[in-house]
């Protein structure tokens, strides 16, 4: 029986061995992926903020503003091609006390690489229905799995333009170590308006009249992000948009905000990001390590009882009489005696 079991457990320690290379730099590669049906809220807040209210058409100073951001990913989007995710993302920004009026709702659909998380011109992606813009870079996610200490390029949505996303800090959040990252959007025109405002609102004498404005928004963008995963755990924009004349010399401020995720959802995306990484553990580390440990041990059992002979016994040990000599030695023969018998 030694030789049969040694060699089922010889192929089982082989198997395992030829699995862990497997599972680390085939299955993992192509499990570790975002996903194609992601639904996310996010909720951001700002105190102390200032926009103009179109309603009242006043502008409102030291007002707590909301961002509410919903991802929903379209499985069927992709055309069929399992390679590609299609997220829609939609961000409704409204004064805390006037929640049924938005100050600015803005929505955009990506396409990117699954692997990579790089972005790609299909799919249908636009921002706010336009779909004539060409995205490049990244843009809800960083480099899936796969975040290093270094500066990556990111679309920014708000002005349709390639921007830095430059590393400068480890930090924590809830407990997990992030990389911070921040990007500086300059100053740029967004919009040309088909409106006039008066020359007041826009800090010029009255008796300019109404001024043809344009819309221009700058911002400040800070992202912690988990680099295990390459999933954003924080955020933080601040943001200031303003309307202006041609020339320049007239402007007022639309919105100016500090928005930040706040601290119930930046415990959930830590959940969420520590819930992933323990997954790409088991696939890239723990799978294929235990692989490789029961695997030769396994081998190295099946070769001892496949090929290795046991040793002979030793010989029984010869039992002992009760006069303690060994019982197959001869009992001694009687001496003959020396006595003389007498003559009859």
């Amino acid at each position: 029986m030694r030789r049969p079991v040694g060699l089922i457990l010889i192929g089982l320690g082989a198997f395992l061995l030829a699995l862990a290379p497997l599972v680390r730099f085939y299955v993992a590669d192509r499990v570790v992926v975002a996903p194609l049906n992601r639904y996310q809220v996010t909720s951001l807040e700002s105190k102390g903020s200032t926009y103009f209210d179109e309603s009242d058409l006043k502008l409102k100073k030291n007002v707590t503003l909301l961002a509410k951001n919903t991802v929903r990913g379209d499985v069927r989007a992709n055309e069929g091609n399992g390679d590609i995710a299609v997220w829609d993302s939609t961000t409704n920004i409204y004064n805390q006390a006037k929640p049924d009026k938005p100050v600015q709702i803005q929505g955009f659909r990506i396409a990117f690489d699954r692997r990579t998380g790089k972005l790609t011109n299909c799919c249908g992606s636009n921002v706010d229905g336009d779909n004539r813009v060409r995205m490049s870079g990244y843009g809800l996610l960083f480099p899936i799995a796969n975040v290093h200490k270094r500066d990556y390029p990111f679309y920014d949505m708000t002005t349709r333009q390639l921007a830095p996303m430059r590393f400068n800090a480890v930090e924590e959040v809830h407990g997990l170590t992030a990389y911070r990252f921040t990007q500086t959007i300059p100053l740029t025109k967004t919009a040309r308006l088909d409106v006039k405002m008066p020359a007041k609102m826009l800090g010029l004498p009255e008796k300019a009249g109404n001024q043809k404005v344009d819309r221009y928004t700058e911002a400040y963008n800070t992202v912690w992000v988990d680099p295990r995963t390459g999933i954003p755990v924080k955020h933080r924009q601040n943001i200031r948009s303003t309307v202006r004349t041609p020339n320049g010399k007239g402007s007022m401020i639309v919105a100016q905000a500090d928005l930040i995720t706040v601290d119930k959802d930046q415990r959930n995306l830590v959940d969420m990001a520590n819930s992933t990484a323990l997954k790409i553990d088991l696939l890239r580390s723990y799978i294929p390590g235990a692989g490789v440990f029961f695997g030769l041990i396994l081998l190295f059992v099946g070769l001892s009882l496949a090929f290795v002979r046991p040793a002979a016994p030793p010989p029984p040990a010869t039992p002992r009489r009760a006069d303690g000599k060994f019982a197959d030695q001869p009992p001694p023969t009687p001496a003959a005696s020396t006595t003389p018998h007498p003559t009859p």
